[in-house]
């Protein structure tokens, strides 16, 4: 095989190849400004890098996952988010080794070794899911607050949903990015409150904003890649 074929960045194109390393860039000045926690560094830099290769529909984008779900639940624990913690340990890492089984084994093709192949939701199951996240969000929250976690309902909206978008993500679905959409814009909100009250933390801040960054950009390029294989399939049928 030559270069073109295996090396990591031979595919990126120039946006996904400035926003890693702007992001990196950021990520590093800050810390060393701000006196940020190294834990929190290494978990901000490995989410930043998984999530973009997730958006990209790389298989590998699995193995920075793991350091990141272990990294951010230790950090998570220090603000007292507990359904971040149980959602990251519990859930997150075994759904890691799991997505990285399920994405090798629905791979593009033999060629495309690295590429996954991507799907969509009905109308009716976007439905059965959208009530079945507001009954568990609910329910869940009540549960944060007699535990006496900051931000109840909020860590139980962003726990909840970030259950629905790992599934989706394992099932290579295109909705898995309407909803981290979502849990971005509320996840900055809990990590904002954190970084106000104590001036911690400002990697988790920096890194869930760029994340909100990549699952727009995610959204589009999975749209993109979904009807480029439906018209491969289309022709190849």
């Amino acid at each position: 095989m030559n270069a073109k074929s295996t090396g990591f960045l031979a595919d990126w194109n120039w946006f996904e190849k400035i926003w890693l390393i702007s992001f990196t860039l950021v990520t590093l000045y800050l810390y060393f400004a701000l006196d940020d926690t190294f834990i929190g560094l290494i978990a901000s830099l490995t989410g930043m890098l998984s999530v973009v290769l997730v958006a990209k529909g790389k298989t590998w984008s699995y193995y920075p996952g793991i350091i990141n779900v272990v990294l951010y639940a230790f950090v998570a624990y220090g603000q007292k988010y507990y359904g971040e913690v149980m959602l990251n340990l519990l859930y997150f890492l075994p759904m890691q080794f799991i997505g990285l089984y399920l994405w090798r084994k629905n791979r593009v093709s033999e060629v495309k070794q690295n590429d996954v192949k991507i799907a969509i939701l009905s109308n009716r199951a976007r439905i059965w899911w959208t009530i079945l996240s507001i009954i568990a969000t609910i329910a869940y929250g009540f549960v944060l607050k007699q535990m006496g976690g900051a931000l109840p309902f909020v860590d139980s909206l962003t726990a909840v949903l970030s259950v629905i978008a790992m599934l989706f993500m394992v099932k290579r679905l295109v909705e898995q990015w309407v909803v981290w959409i979502i849990i971005d814009l509320f996840t900055i909100y809990m990590w904002l409150a954190a970084f106000l009250k104590d001036g911690s933390d400002i990697s988790m801040l920096v890194m869930w904003s760029a994340y909100l960054v990549n699952a727009v950009y995610g959204l589009m390029n999975w749209v993109k890649q979904y009807r480029k294989q439906r018209e491969e399939q289309t022709w190849g049928a």
